[in-house]
């Protein structure tokens, strides 16, 4: 080895000053971390707040079911509370958030909601009744254990668990009674919507401290008429709700979009399972159910509700309230009335309310919808003197006896509220209703008088997928609330612009001389045919109003729909069995549309609308039969050429429930 003398190495240092960055000294020390003084946090480890002049008392809580679940629970005493009785909603919709509207030391604030959706809270009934008021998280969802399901069916072929909708309402009044010392131990349970369909589910083994239950707008049957199809087509605007409601505990993930209008993101998908594969929505676990059961196979009619209930006895009363324009639940209300009210035998126990509202438009102002105006604040008068005598008479320990009828049914057109011993009634007494058949007409006519031989026998449109025919003008916006969003008045929607559409067919009677009162369901009878092989028919009862309207120009020949619906026509033969369609021939298609209370006033006209698609509301049928629409490929989108037949032997006509008088 060759020795480097010390002269040498000092110039190779010299030469290379880059090697001293890799010379470590012989005895290197990493020096301590140096310590720095600090400032004591002026954060409490724990902060409570000072609520002694609040006129409530919150309380939350988790109370344990059956299974050890616990479930997130608000409690709200009003201060000085004494043998008061408890308004309970369960909720999948965040029980703290619903029970914390404002920052406020008074109950009404903290409740009421900025009338935009209603959530519930019937601020005014609750805060001047002197109720407790409870809302809870249900099982899965927001600071509530478990596991969420949606619309959690009850123990039986559905559910081989322990523990349902009704055993966890049961366990929670339980609870209540014997852990809320200032409640006299009654319990009613009221809710919109899901949280309707939440109290519907406490009438099974009911609790017998539950004395009295309000479902609003219930969720009752997803296939048939409410939420995620009707007849069949599926209600597609919905996937957004899915997508939140069940995507995370708090619903934290939002649906994104790509475009302004609903219209153009969803046809640009094609169909409704290809757009839920590009949101990852088969993530999710009733979004593959649903694309696992678009027949009404037993998955759907072991759900429903209405004939769940028509299985049980009636031990609770019940107030089931229902909107005309229900643009998210009109089918549940009506179906579970007639459900239950057979074994209503004193005529005591089963209660209806119809008013002129949309979806959960009963807690917020109803004097108007759209452009109607009601010439009063018809939600009040339903909270004043319907809804807080009910639930007084039923939770109040001495409370009188309240003067609500069996039925108390508005009647839009006269814009008056009816007092009726059942539903459909037409009238408290001296009238009866008779299935009239409307008949369409050569010249596209309308009018109580069967075709003639001789007439034209149909009439034809083109039925495009590739252009599909919207539900409403574009463009269009998401199912919303708030910020602007006119979703919950889409119903009411003037229907010029549809009737003016060549694949839309608008049949209209003559001048009315006198009025027309329908009460009940209309029924379409369609005698149809399609040059393909599936199709989808729309039919549509319209209020044509006269050209120029007294005091309202804005609904001179406003066109509004009284009654609507969708069939999809592959169940035409069997809901639980799709079949093709046969090309070119006549067929009956017959499918109830929603309830009606309504009177066609003299000078207006009757009009019936039919078309094949009502987009994107509901999803579009390619029109070639194919096995699960869902997955329908762009080429099996093809157009068809459809025949409504007004003939002799093959006349289309709608049933209208029309009153009469005896």
């Amino acid at each position: 080895m060759r020795l480097i003398d010390r002269d040498c190495r000092l110039t190779l240092l010299a030469s290379f000053p880059y090697l001293l960055l890799f010379v470590e000294p012989a005895a290197a020390q990493t020096p301590p971390p140096a310590t720095y003084p600090s400032l004591p946090s002026e954060t409490p480890a724990t902060f409570t707040p000072a609520t002694g002049s609040f006129d409530y008392i919150l309380r939350d809580v988790m109370i344990s079911m059956r299974d050890g679940v616990k479930l997130h629970t608000v409690v709200l005493v009003p201060r000085g509370a004494r043998n008061a009785p408890i308004l309970l909603t369960r909720t999948p919709y965040n029980a703290t958030a619903l029970t914390s509207h404002a920052s406020s030391a008074h109950l009404g604030p903290i409740l009421n909601y900025d009338n935009v959706k209603a959530y519930d809270n019937a601020a005014d009934v609750i805060v001047e009744g002197g109720y407790i008021r409870v809302v809870q998280d249900i099982r899965g969802k927001y600071d509530s254990e478990g596991d969420y399901v949606m619309n959690r069916p009850l123990r039986g072929p559905r559910n081989a668990t322990p523990v349902d909708h009704a055993t966890d309402t049961y366990d929670t009044i339980e609870w209540l009674v014997k852990n809320v010392p200032e409640s006299n131990g009654k319990v009613g349970i009221l809710g919109i919507s899901y949280n309707g369909y939440l109290s519907l589910m406490g009438l099974f083994n009911p609790h017998p401290a539950l004395k009295v239950a309000v479902p609003m707008n219930p969720m009752v049957d997803g296939w048939k008429g409410d939420d995620w199809f009707h007849n069949g087509a599926f209600r597609q605007q919905m996937m957004a709700y899915i997508y939140e409601q069940e995507a995370t505990r708090k619903s934290e993930a939002k649906w994104w979009t790509s475009h302004f209008d609903d219209y153009d993101l969803f046809l640009q998908a094609g169909s409704a399972g290809e757009l839920g594969r590009r949101h990852g929505l088969e993530q999710v676990g009733f979004w593959r159910k649903l694309l696992e059961h678009p027949a009404y196979d037993a998955f759907w009619s072991d759900q429903a509700v209405d004939r769940a209930l028509a299985a049980q006895p009636l031990q609770v009363p019940v107030m089931l309230v229902h909107s005309l324009w229900d643009q998210e639940d009109i089918y549940g209300a009506i179906a579970a009335y007639h459900a239950i009210k057979p074994k209503d035998t004193n005529n005591d126990k089963v209660f209806l309310v119809m008013g002129p509202w949309h979806h959960g438009q009963q807690i917020l102002d109803g004097s108007a919808l759209g452009a109607l105006k009601f010439n009063s604040d018809t939600a009040l008068y339903f909270r004043r003197e319907i809804l807080r005598p009910f639930l007084d008479q039923h939770l109040k320990d001495g409370a009188p006896k309240a003067d609500v009828p069996p039925v108390a049914a508005f009647e839009t057109g006269t814009n008056v509220w009816r007092r009726l011993a059942a539903w459909p009634a037409g009238c408290a007494s001296g009238c009866t209703i008779r299935p009239a058949p409307l008949y369409l007409a050569a010249g596209l006519k309308l009018g109580f008088t069967a075709p003639k031989p001789g007439e034209a026998a149909f009439e034809q449109y083109t039925s495009d997928p590739a252009k599909p025919a919207p539900f409403r003008a574009r463009p269009i916006q998401p199912v919303g609330y708030g910020n602007g969003m006119t979703w919950p008045r889409w119903l009411v929607d003037d229907q010029r612009e549809a009737s003016g559409r060549p694949d839309v067919v608008s049949f209209s009677s003559g001048l009315l001389s006198a009025p027309i009162k329908i009460c009940g369901q209309p029924v379409a009878n369609l005698i149809a045919s399609t040059s393909g092989t599936d199709s989808d028919w729309v039919v549509k009862v319209i209020d044509l109003y006269p050209g120029e309207v007294a005091g309202q120009p804005a609904l001179g020949g406003y066109q509004l729909m009284v009654s609507a619906d969708i069939f999809r026509g592959r169940y035409r033969e069997s809901l639980e069995t799709a079949k093709p369609i046969a090309p070119g021939k006549p067929l009956l298609y017959r499918f109830a549309l929603p309830t009606a209370n309504h009177v066609f006033l003299p000078g207006h006209r009757i009009m019936v609308q039919i078309q094949s698609s009502w987009f994107p509301l509901y999803d579009r049928n390619p029109q070639t039969f194919v096995a699960n629409i869902f997955w329908a490929k762009p080429e099996d989108y093809r157009k068809a050429e459809q025949r409504i037949y007004h003939e002799p032997g093959q006349a289309s006509f709608v049933e209208l429930p029309l009153v009469e008088n005896r």
